[in-house]
């Protein structure tokens, strides 16, 4: 499974890509993994605040439905329009194609408290 070194990641299995004052937001390849396959995501609105561990959307396999839950918090600035029509993105790319949400953040100080991807590496090993 894919871990970038560049990305922070939360406990829930979301990444974050810092981009200035900004941060681009989706799930893991390994959460990916354990969901199985994608068939629907739900996200929040443009303008919508949302705040650290608290959900802000959902993404339903063909197993289970989970909740996605915000890494930072802050406003989102842009959702990723192209999971409505093909949430299989979230399977196939987690890290390009499936990205959920660009918020503009709150308090950047909150994307430090992130792990990096080898602490991230190793909480799933105990999983």
């Amino acid at each position: 499974m894919s871990t970038p070194k560049e990305l922070r990641y939360s406990e829930e299995h979301e990444w974050v890509k810092v981009e200035g004052e900004r941060v681009r937001v989706g799930i893991t390849d390994f959460a990916q993994h354990e969901l199985g396959d994608i068939v629907f995501v739900e996200l929040p609105e443009v303008g919508d605040e949302i705040s650290a561990d608290e959900p802000f959307g959902s993404v339903e396999s063909v197993k289970t439905v989970s909740e996605l839950y915000a890494p930072v918090s802050g406003k989102v600035v842009e959702v990723n329009e192209d999971l409505s029509d093909s949430p299989e993105f979230v399977n196939e790319s987690p890290y390009e194609k499936a990205w959920m949400v660009v918020i503009e953040l709150s308090d950047s100080s909150e994307v430090d408290k992130l792990m990096t991807a080898e602490q991230y590496e190793e909480m799933t090993k105990e999983d």
